[in-house]
């Protein structure tokens, strides 16, 4: 019966392959096929239009034949794992959507190796109600296992490469399924390799964690404080887990379906790393337009200085709260990094806030904002 209403449901060719195809690959790998799905439901930001045809796969083995399956067909694939990370246009998906649901987690020695698809703060959560630590910085990020090397995922001072110890790659060109090292990751600041190409999948990752109950050593001032600790002391990592949620959650960074300001894909912007020879500009245009003597965040950076994206956006004049043409998207009301849906936007709707946003920046200060999601059909 099922088939029959698929059949049914979808014309004889897609736009991007024949029907037939993958309904065959769905009969093949096991994969659960689904068509004309809104991407709005499976993205944090809430918007984007339909899948046209979405497989989901439930396990490896499943995710592996489908891929394949489809790569060996030409069909154009786009791999979905948690969508938190995701602006999709709002005419769809020329492609099939392969979801990867998969959320095995498994804790042994040390260690704790998760499936691509497993939500990654159930990973985390599950690695410190065991006594275990150095993942605890990094609770409440929305999105699955998968997407953290990608991204190379961060937060509160800990960063994924400090972490990781092997990813388990399907290599779409070959076919093949291995384990790599982080060194072949390329791993940077919220970036990797793998980031905006689609050479390989990824089906899990494994991370090297202390036994002793207790957390990374804490490199971030906030949360140092909060915690009444010092900068590079480690303390209890479910005390310390409990502190990032709720740090996190007065920012808006903690799902909730209630608070608009979640609707988000986090922070959309990276923090810019300016190149050293660019530097005293951009230090001139600030004190220009702010004055002489104000104090400017700034970090050591690969290749140059990381400044604050938030406070170059916040100093270039956009409040918290900040509307796009219509309202329908803002900036969040806690966080002015984070692009967020008030219920009724659409993909436009936030990329004109984009925009609006980076050229302000770039106006204000010679500085030009990077977008973090990736995007799927659109550009910014």
């Amino acid at each position: 019966m099922a088939e029959c209403g698929i059949r049914r449901a979808m014309s004889g060719t897609l736009p991007f392959a024949p029907v037939r195809v993958v309904e065959d690959v769905a009969a093949e790998s096991g994969a659960e096929l689904d068509v004309d799905v809104p991407m709005s439901r499976l993205t944090t930001l809430r918007v984007g239009g339909p899948a046209r045809a979405m497989l989901t796969c439930r396990d490896t083995d499943t995710l592996v034949a489908a891929v394949r399956a489809l790569d060996a067909a030409r069909v154009p694939v786009l791999i979905l794992g948690g969508g938190s990370n995701l602006l999709v246009a709002d005419s769809g998906v020329d492609a099939v959507v392969v979801r990867v649901a998969g959320d095995g987690v498994r804790l042994d020695d040390g260690l704790v190796v998760a499936d691509a698809g497993a939500v990654w703060d159930d990973v985390v959560a599950r690695s410190v109600d065991a006594g275990l630590g150095g993942l605890e910085c990094l609770s409440g990020i929305p999105g699955s296992a998968g997407a953290t090397p990608v991204q190379n995922v961060g937060a509160y001072g800990v960063e994924v490469a400090s972490l990781l110890r092997r990813v388990q790659l399907l290599d779409r060109a070959s076919g093949e399924v291995r384990w790599v090292g982080p060194d072949a990751l390329g791993l940077g600041y919220r970036t990797s390799v793998l980031k905006h190409t689609d050479t390989a999948v990824v089906l899990a990752a494994e991370f090297a964690v202390t036994a002793d109950g207790l957390s990374a050593p804490l490199r971030y001032r906030e949360l140092a404080t909060v915690l009444g600790a010092d900068e590079g002391e480690r303390r209890s990592a479910a005390k310390v887990r409990e502190v990032v949620l709720g740090l996190r959650a007065g920012k808006g960074m903690v799902l909730d379906a209630a608070d608009h300001d979640t609707w988000s894909a986090g922070s959309f912007f990276t923090n810019p790393v300016v190149p050293d020879d660019r530097l005293p500009a951009v230090l001139a245009a600030i004190a220009a337009r702010l004055g002489e003597g104000v104090a400017v965040p700034r970090y050591p950076g690969d290749g140059g200085t990381k400044l604050s994206a938030g406070w170059l956006i916040e100093r270039a004049g956009f409040a918290k709260g900040h509307p796009a043409p219509g309202a329908a998207a803002r900036l969040s009301t806690k966080h002015t990094l984070a692009l967020t849906n008030r219920g009724a936007a659409s993909a436009a709707d936030l990329l004109a806030l984009a925009r609006e946003v980076r050229d302000g920046v770039q106006d204000a200060f010679g500085v030009r904002l990077e977008p973090e999601p990736v995007t799927v059909g659109c550009r910014i």
